[in-house]
């Protein structure tokens, strides 16, 4: 399983951005699929709204609906984790999508994550262990 940030959601189905055919090619070459929290599903779908409208959207239900990706649902004990990194991270500063894909890799046991966000290489899991960050 790889986590999986909005960005590269993004990119993955608008062929405009910058990264998309970046995106595809990792994409191609992940050993399992993909999975993405509650907050950078909605986020994605906020964006691809505002630059494909509902076609883009469509393609990212698309990916879900087809098995490609997946969709974790925090529990209670992640929520309190999420605010606790978002107050750790404050500087950085850490939004709710990104807090929630941290929170997944520590309840999850994963480590890998497919982001275009540089951030990454700063937060860390468990407060000590580095993300693999993809590509």
């Amino acid at each position: 399983m790889n986590l999986v940030d909005t960005s590269p959601l993004v990119a993955l189905i608008d062929s405009g951005q910058g990264k998309h055919q970046e995106c595809v090619s990792v994409v191609a070459k992940l050993a399992g699929p993909m999975l993405t929290t509650v907050p950078c599903f909605t986020e994605a779908m906020y964006l691809l709204g505002r630059v494909r409208g509902w076609p883009g959207q469509r393609m990212l239900w698309r990916l879900s609906e087809s098995g490609a990706l997946f969709i974790h649902r925090a529990d209670s004990n992640e929520h309190r984790r999420m605010r606790v990194l978002m107050e750790k991270y404050q500087d950085t500063p850490m939004d709710l999508a990104d807090a929630s894909l941290v929170a997944a890799a520590e309840h999850l046991g994963l480590k890998r994550v497919f982001t275009l966000d540089s951030d990454f290489y700063v937060y860390r899991i468990n407060d000590r262990d580095a993300f693999e960050v993809i590509p």
